[in-house]
């Protein structure tokens, strides 16, 4: 059985290496700019696009997509791309909530396509200037919605974060997916490889 990962992002990569199960990754050829939904409803409808399109050119293999979409007082947060978008990006959430909706689409050669999704809500610290470029020039989260990684320097901008699925922040909700595949038939810890 063949395993891909819809994805080119690194983080979702090392996340779903945790199972410790043999997967592949290969980009989806998705355009996102066209999805003008918003919050949980984009993720899930990228997540399942990223799955699909996937899973047509490779229609023997499980597939995995997943998106997430960042938003902060109702408006949406993306991938900075440059210092000075991410200390705008940092000092406009100083002391807000940022909600993290994070979806995973599974698709089974010859089944239904299964989604979950999940929703993260992150308080941030409020931060000064300083903090704020220190911290974009020691990490460079130009690449991360929000621009900041949780899973390393980041972790200290958080003052609290609220999720059911830990993993959820990072873009690859784990406790969802192995559920997917247990939907699907395939139960991670039964001893079984992908």
């Amino acid at each position: 059985m063949r395993l891909i990962l819809a994805s080119g992002s690194r983080y979702r990569a090392e996340l779903l290496r945790r199972l410790e199960v043999t997967f592949e990754t290969v980009s989806p050829e998705v355009d996102e700019s066209a999805c003008d939904l918003a919050g949980d409803e984009r993720a899930r409808h990228l997540s399942l696009l990223k799955a699909g399109a996937v899973a047509e050119c490779h229609p023997d293999a499980w597939v995995i997509g997943s998106d997430q979409v960042a938003e902060c007082g109702g408006l949406a947060l993306h991938k900075p791309g440059s210092e000075t978008r991410a200390c705008e990006q940092l000092a406009a959430i100083s002391g807000q909530c940022v909600e993290f909706h994070t979806a995973v689409a599974l698709a089974v050669p010859g089944r239904e396509v299964f989604v979950e999704s999940t929703l993260t809500r992150v308080w941030m610290r409020t931060l000064s200037t300083e903090q704020i470029r220190d911290y974009v020039r020691r990490e460079r989260p130009l690449d991360c919605a929000g621009a900041f990684k949780s899973e390393g320097l980041g972790i200290a901008l958080i003052r609290r974060v609220e999720s059911l699925d830990p993993t959820a922040l990072v873009g690859l909700p784990l406790t969802l997916l192995t559920g997917l595949l247990k939907r699907a038939g395939l139960e991670v810890l039964a001893g079984k490889t992908l």
